[in-house]
């Protein structure tokens, strides 16, 4: 290895450790953060739903996809929702191309029958996907305030009443709550997946929120203010996570965003590892498209803190930390080559403290999250 493609070698291995030491960094913040948060629900403003002329019109959009097995389940569960019947609307996105479509209609029907305002909406084509269906179910909605569920979502019967009362705040776009997981002990596959989304909704949505650092909506289980949706450009199908797009593209025109910990969304956890795989691949891909998409916007806006700036761009690159930790690896073996063959080099390896620090950090953040 000559010279040249040694210093290439530690340039790429010196990025990725600096990467991950900022991530850290962002990481430890959102900690301290978490820790000392003392917001209470309670302190904000809300709707009085005694009050017949404060409920809101809710629209619950839910999107589904050849969904064979859980449909009926999510049906009957969103009928139990406790709210004004005069005041909600359930539209069924329904992109499926299999035999859960007839099903599907059979109990669409009886819920009409039932007297719930319930359509079952099926597009001609798939064109943008859930941000597609979603988008076209949107121009047709009668709801100020649209909730999202996605099809393995089971929200409690009180879950509007607790939730969309925070939109009296006219600056609040989105409420999202905490996702919760009615498999978690299935396998080791299923715990492994709710610790790393514990850390998220614990550890990441309070800590960037309680200091009013940007979040996302997580595509289900929360509420937007219709206005919002429109003012921020409407859903996009360009990326593979068009919420994190959306939610991006709302904080960036100044509407907030409120995230509630201890409102707990069920859901169920993939149990096999090629979903677990599609779906871990579909939010690194997102979260890589968004990061090119956006961080730019994040990073010139006039109206946004550095500190606000620094925390988005770390979420931007979020998926981006596996690679770092990959070429960490990888570069490790010719690094070591370097250090045996060129003397005057070996004070860089010093920086390998970086990553030494970076994992305590991390252990602790963790650590914080599964206790």
């Amino acid at each position: 290895m000559g010279l040249t493609l040694s210093y290439f070698v530690i340039a790429i291995y010196s990025i990725a450790l600096i990467l991950i030491f900022l991530y850290s960094l962002a990481q430890l913040n959102l900690l301290v953060n978490y820790l000392s948060d003392k917001r209470r629900n309670a302190e904000a403003p809300k709707f009085n739903l005694l009050d017949p002329k404060e409920i809101p019109f809710v629209t619950i959009q839910l999107p589904i996809y050849n969904e064979e097995y859980v449909v009926e389940r999510l049906l009957d569960n969103i009928a139990k929702i406790e709210y004004p019947k005069s005041k909600l609307e359930i539209q069924v996105l329904d992109d499926s191309t299999d035999d859960s479509v007839a099903d599907t209609a059979t109990r669409i029907k009886g819920l009409q029958d039932a007297g719930l305002d319930i359509q079952h909406i099926r597009r001609e084509n798939r064109e943008g996907f859930k941000a597609g269906a979603l988008k076209e179910g949107l121009t047709i909605a009668k709801g100020d305030f649209i909730a999202i569920f996605d099809a393995d979502f089971l929200p409690d019967s009180d879950w509007l009443k607790k939730t969309v009362i925070y939109f009296k705040d006219e600056e609040i776009g989105v409420v999202q709550t905490r996702w919760g997981h009615i498999n978690r002990d299935y396998s080791t596959l299923t715990r492994i997946q709710a610790f790393a989304l514990d850390a998220h909704f614990t550890l990441e949505q309070v800590g960037r929120n309680s200091k009013g650092h940007f979040i996302n909506f997580n595509g289900t289980a929360g509420i937007w203010r219709k206005e919002c949706i429109l003012d921020a450009g409407n859903w996009e199908g360009d990326t593979l996570t068009e919420d994190l797009d959306l939610s991006y593209r709302a904080q960036l025109k100044n509407w907030k965003f409120k995230y509630l910990e201890d409102v707990e969304t069920p859901a169920e956890l993939p149990v096999v590892i090629s979903a677990a795989r599609s779906q871990q691949f579909r939010w690194n891909k997102g979260g890589a498209e968004n990061f090119r998409k956006t961080v730019q916007s994040v990073i010139t806006a006039k109206n946004i803190p550095f500190k606000t700036k620094f925390h988005g761009v770390m979420h931007l690159l979020n998926s981006s930390m596996f690679l770092c930790v990959f070429l960490v690896a990888v570069l490790s073996i010719p690094m070591l080559y370097i250090k045996n063959s060129f003397g005057h080099l070996g004070w860089i390896f010093e920086m390998t403290s970086f990553f030494i620090v970076s994992t305590i950090i991390l252990f602790i953040c963790y650590w914080f999250t599964y206790r």
